[in-house]
């Protein structure tokens, strides 16, 4: 699934654990550690992940492969 390892890409990227992840997104580590594994987050959650690593939905859902559309 494409939001799965996308978020997973991001995570990695900046060198963030799923802990701190989860507690930058307002999340608990077990959402976010199902959302890796192929969960599909609520339209809030969602926000939130795409707010914390400044991408746009679209880029998170996989919709296109430019993560500053959004700008």
């Amino acid at each position: 699934m494409i939001f799965s390892e996308r978020l997973k890409a991001l995570r990695k990227e900046r060198g963030y654990t799923q802990k701190q992840t989860a507690e930058g997104a307002s999340l608990t580590e077990q959402q976010y550690q199902k959302y890796e594994y192929g969960s599909k987050p609520a339209y809030d959650n969602l926000l939130a992940l795409a707010d914390y690593f400044d991408v746009s939905i679209d880029y998170l859902v996989g919709r296109t492969d430019n993560a500053q559309s959004h700008r």
